[in-house]
């Protein structure tokens, strides 16, 4: 009799929900604990707001830890993006309190109160193909660098933050006079998407759409021959892009900044894995690098010995 290895076992589960959390040191400690006792590696945060996260582990260990969450009032329904990997995407698990699970820095910004209308993947190309809608990518700009939808405006985002301020210094050439245009907005997996709605309804701005799911759950349920997304979608793990049905993509990435890379970006002399790209390198100080040069040695070293290495990573981007 044969056996047959699943190449790819773990499970990876992307999170959110804006909901009240009460007792948000408590629900910390409390997830945190389960976690570790089920080896799930990645990251949740936690705010008053609500919950934000991607974790990953076996079937069974991720199925428990979101019955966990699903006990907790409010989050009952608490909808999650699956995918799978070949193997661990992540280093360690974090469950960190943050003052909100995305960073848009506009305190007075609630999605609980009010957010744009959502739009099942389904009906994602019909919305974006009229040409009365005005099609927004509100991600950073390495991930619209990989990809983004055909027709779609890139903000040029250094982080989610410059949302606000750049909105409203483009309002009046992309909104014109007169009754505002559609405008429908896109995200990873649909939380930036929660904040930006909510944002533009408070400038008022009301016929605002946003991609239920966000951009994984398009590209999970739309088959590649009807997509109107081109390239790869950047996410916040090891796999660094997944493609269409969630596929792993063809990206690696840069452990100093973070970034992703192509092909002809490792080919670049200023590409030295673990320690710079031809991104970063200008960005960083000769004592940096070289601290990131000590770093990636140490983690070599444990490879070979077969020992994980969890390192002084920096930190990963924050956002869906």
């Amino acid at each position: 009799m044969t056996s047959t290895i699943d190449p790819m076992p773990v499970c990876v589960a992307a999170l959110y929900k804006f909901a009240p959390v009460e007792d948000v040191k408590g629900r910390r400690a409390a997830l945190a604990a389960l976690c570790d006792e089920k080896a799930i590696r990645g990251t949740i945060l936690i705010a008053r707001e609500g919950l934000n996260g991607t974790i990953a582990g076996s079937d069974a260990a991720i199925a428990e830890v979101l019955s966990a969450i699903r006990s907790i009032p409010g989050f009952a329904d608490l909808e999650v993006k699956f995918s799978r990997a070949g193997t661990m995407p992540f280093h360690r698990m974090k469950v960190r309190i943050k003052p909100e699970i995305v960073t848009m820095g506009q305190p007075d910004i609630d999605p609980l109160a009010g957010v744009g209308h959502y739009v099942a993947p389904a009906d994602w190309n019909a919305l974006i193909s009229d040409p009365g809608t005005i099609v927004i990518d509100t991600r950073n700009d390495y991930e619209t660098a990989v990809g983004t939808f055909r027709g779609a405006i890139d903000p040029d985002l250094k982080t989610f933050r410059d949302f606000p301020a750049w909105f409203r210094q483009e309002r009046e050439r992309l909104l014109g006079e007169g009754k505002p245009p559609r405008v429908a907005m896109f995200c990873t997996g649909g939380i930036r998407c929660e904040k930006s709605t909510a944002f533009l309804k408070s400038e008022g701005v009301d016929d605002v759409y946003h991609l239920e799911g966000g951009i994984l759950k398009y590209l999970e349920t739309v088959s590649a021959e009807e997509s109107l997304w081109d390239g790869e979608c950047f996410v916040f793990d090891q796999r660094v892009t997944v493609g269409h049905a969630l596929a792993p993509g063809t990206y690696q990435l840069c452990h100093a900044c973070r970034r992703p890379l192509t092909t002809e970006d490792l080919a670049s002399d200023l590409y030295e894995e673990g320690v710079s790209c031809s991104a970063c390198h200008d960005e960083r100080t000769d004592a940096q690098r070289a601290g990131y040069r000590e770093r990636q040695r140490q983690e070599t070293k444990a490879a070979e010995a077969g020992i994980a290495h969890v390192g002084a990573r920096l930190k990963p981007h924050s956002a869906r």
